[in-house]
């Protein structure tokens, strides 16, 4: 048998953690999470990170593993992986990584270009003149810089347009020429999992997680983290709308409304993100049997 990682993909409140214990339990192997937000071991609740009986079932890497204060992304988290997957495999045949992350995966699965790492000082400048000029001056910067990208990227998402103008500046080069989008071939196999329902009853299991979220105290861990709300780890939903409210701008039940809706927002961005792969193959949550039948059959083809 060829070493394996499965994958058990997924937008947000799905169901993945649970099914995932299962999955790793029959195939006697652990789990790697590929959340880009619960791996910051101060942010818990608004992460749903599994509770500690869950993480003890099961070996669980890169969950509270960094903190919010640590420079993350993708291309760290494929580094990473690839050197745990490395040692895991010494003694494993099949890994199951789960997670909704759509860039840590794809950087994980394909890999990432090779950009040199941003300037701390220039990204610091392109931030302050985001808050003080607007993202109108910078995109037309971008369209100056590189028009081939400029007319590509979402224009309305800041940080694909300060990340392009950063490698621009840095590198003097266009960034859409720095762009190889070739996949690298990984030393092991891969089974994409996809979870999906009807969008109803995506809505209800987010809509009861928040409210869950809010029982385990997710107002006042974001209370605590108030003074880093300028941290990028902190930049996601649960923890903007609440400094919202901590701020005086709206009330909390507004915020909680808002934590609603861009959680969806978010699950529908996930879900257009995953459908474009055409090697998950999509169950629903509750397709537990199905769902190993299937991975056994995969494991069989080679």
């Amino acid at each position: 048998m060829p070493k394996t990682l499965i994958i058990l993909l997924g937008p947000t409140g799905i169901g993945k953690t649970e099914l995932s214990i299962d999955i790793a339990s029959y195939f006697s192997t652990e789990i790697i999470s590929c959340d880009s937000r619960q791996i910051y071991r101060e942010m818990t609740i608004g992460t749903a990170v599994p509770d500690v009986q869950t993480l003890e079932t099961i070996p669980h890497h890169f969950i509270c593993s960094h903190s919010i204060h640590d420079q993350y992304n993708a291309r760290k988290f494929e580094t990473e992986v690839l050197e745990t997957l490395e040692t895991l495999f010494q003694t494993r045949d099949i890994v199951l990584m789960t997670g909704g992350s759509m860039l840590y995966i794809d950087a994980l699965c394909k890999g990432l270009d090779d950009f040199p790492d941003v300037d701390p000082e220039l990204r610091k400048q392109l931030m302050n003149r985001l808050e003080s000029e607007g993202i109108t001056q910078l995109q037309n910067e971008l369209f100056e810089l590189d028009p081939t990208y400029y007319c590509e990227v979402d224009l309305q998402n800041p940080k694909r347009v300060l990340h392009a103008l950063e490698i621009c500046l840095m590198t003097g080069l266009p960034y859409s020429e720095l762009r190889t989008n070739q996949s690298r071939i990984r030393p092991f196999k891969i089974i994409k999992v996809g979870l999906n329902c009807e969008r109803e009853v995506l809505y209800e299991r987010i809509n009861k997680r928040v409210d869950k979220m809010f029982e385990q105290g997710l107002e006042q861990e974001a209370d605590r983290l108030q003074s880093f709300s300028h941290l990028n780890s902190l930049n996601t939903v649960g923890y903007r709308e609440l400094f919202e409210y901590f701020k005086g701008a709206i009330t909390l039940e507004q915020a909680k409304a808002k934590i609603k809706a861009n959680s969806r927002k978010y699950a529908r961005k996930q879900l257009t993100w995953f459908r474009r792969d055409p090697e998950i193959t999509w169950f629903t949550p509750v397709m537990k049997e199905e769902i190993i039948t299937f991975i056994d059959e995969q494991l069989k083809l080679d």
